[in-house]
């Protein structure tokens, strides 16, 4: 669990600025980046949030893959997209292997 922590909190400012990018570049098109952002700052929540390093983020993580279709990349975005969708996937990989 304190790998899956460590990595949200040395990639937060980055990944706060990517969610919000993509929902700003493709709304149009992709509308599930806002569902994104909202998951992704539930898991900021919690980890904001927690007393202990012991938090469950099981939810986040079966809606997010369920949300991007296992994190699946559209043709149509920019890089930023990429690299959003890329982080919260090593994220998953890395609470995976607790």
């Amino acid at each position: 669990m304190a790998n899956v922590l460590k990595y949200f909190k040395e990639n937060q400012e980055i990944l706060d600025l990517y969610t919000t990018a993509i929902t700003r570049a493709h709304k149009e098109h992709h509308p599930e980046v806002f569902g994104v952002k909202k998951i992704y700052t539930a898991i900021q929540d919690k980890i904001q949030s927690s007393i202990t390093d012991t938090i469950n983020l099981d939810l986040e993580f079966t809606e997010l893959r369920k949300l991007t279709n296992n994190y699946a990349i559209p043709t149509d975005v920019c890089p930023t997209f990429v690299a959003t969708y890329h982080m919260l996937e090593q994220a998953d990989h890395i609470y995976e292997e607790i």
